[in-house]
Parts: C-alpha cells; structure tokens; sequence
C-alpha cells in the first residue's frame, strides 16, 4: 500500500498532538472510559496479527509514528478522526477496533402454551393490549361450542383450513384467508376434522380493532 504524503496532514502535527493528549473530557461515564481504555490493546493486537509495523501503518493511514504509538500504550485518547483510517488500512469494521457489544438476538423465544388441545405460541411479551399469537389446530372431531367475552380478534389462516362459528354464520377459511369480529358475539373456532390447520390470532382485549394501512383507491380520470 503506497504511503500517503504528509503535506497538510493534521496527524502529523506535533503541536496538535500535545493539545489532544492534554485536552481529556471530564465527568466522562465510567463505562465509556472502560471502552476506550481498551482500545489500544486491541489496536497493537490487530496490527500484530496482520504482521504490519508502525512505520507501515504510519504510511498506509498518514497518522504519525508517534501519535499511532501514544494510541497503543493508551497515552493518546482515541477519537473517529484517527480509528477511522486504521480500520481502513486492517480493513476492519470500525466497532472490531472499539469493541462494540454485539447486536442482541432480536428473535422471541416464547414457551409454546397447550390450551384446549391446540399449541399456541406467544408472538409479543408486553402485557395488556393487543396480544399475538401462533397457533396450531391439530386434526379432530369436535363439536362448536360458541361463548362469548368482552375483546376484538382476528384470524389468518397459515395452512391448513380452520372452521369458524360466530353467529349465525359456520364457514370454513382456507390459507390466506382472515376473519375479524367482535367476541361479544357468540363464537368458535376450530379443526374441520379434515386435517390440521395453523393460523394467526391477534386479540384485544378490550376490544381494540386491528387497524390495516390500504392505499386510498385510484380516482377515476374522468367524472360523469
């Protein structure tokens, strides 16, 4: 890698230097103290494992010798300005030079819950409010007991049929059909006795409506 020229380079600058290694913030949080102090380790290790010196990487990055062994030894606070080229010449992400913590996992991990018979699995974890679920209807022979309570739910079928009781109506939906009601009117659902079936439950409570975001229908050209 060709060594950059040193003209007008701000890294170079002695009298620079000794500003910065002077200049520390104050009332800085102990935890971001521990982050930086840990940098420079990390910055001799992975020049190390890459078998380069610092007069190489002093060439690659235009960051002095001296001021690229201050951030080692710790005795120059690190700053974007000066890991930014370093990450570039190691050819890293920057937050493998600082130690960001990884990403947390962000996928739910809930316990599957059996209630009467059929397996859901919880989709959200706050409690009140809407409430989500997966659920899976096992094959069988059961006859439609409709109740009633207070809440709106509503159903989309995965796979699978799913037969669905409310009033007056019994109709079967197929996968890729959805049912939304009012569970103050008598309802039930459940296997067609044809197969199992997997659907989504979403259910208010206290009766909050799922609200569904449509673009607004094309306005005709022309008017009568």
């Amino acid at each position: 890698m060709a060594p950059r020229s040193s003209h007008g380079n701000r890294h170079e600058g002695s009298q620079e230097d000794s500003q910065e290694d002077r200049h520390t913030p104050e009332g800085d949080g102990g935890e971001t103290d521990k982050v930086l102090t840990a940098v420079g380790p990390r910055l001799r290790k992975i020049r190390k494992e890459r078998g380069a010196t610092l007069a190489e990487l002093s060439a690659a990055t235009g960051i002095s010798v001296s001021t690229l062994s201050r951030l080692e030894s710790g005795g120059r606070r690190p700053s974007l300005e000066l890991l930014l080229p370093i990450a570039r010449a190691h050819q890293v992400p920057l937050d493998e030079l600082v130690g960001a913590p990884p990403v947390g996992d962000p996928r739910v991990r809930a316990k599957p819950i059996v209630r009467y018979g059929r397996t859901m699995v919880p989709l959200t974890r706050q409690p009140g409010g809407l409430q989500a679920y997966k659920v899976i209807e096992p094959q069988r022979s059961v006859e439609p007991d409709p109740r009633t309570h207070e809440g709106y739910e509503w159903l989309y079928v995965l796979s699978g049929k799913l037969r669905l009781v409310l009033g007056e109506h019994d109709v079967v939906l197929s996968a890729g059909e959805a049912a939304e009601f009012d569970t103050r009117v008598p309802h039930w659902f459940g296997s067609t006795g044809e197969g199992p079936a997997e659907f989504l439950s979403l259910f208010g409570p206290q009766g909050e409506r799922m609200h569904v975001r449509a673009k607004p229908r094309a306005r005709s050209a022309a008017r009568d």
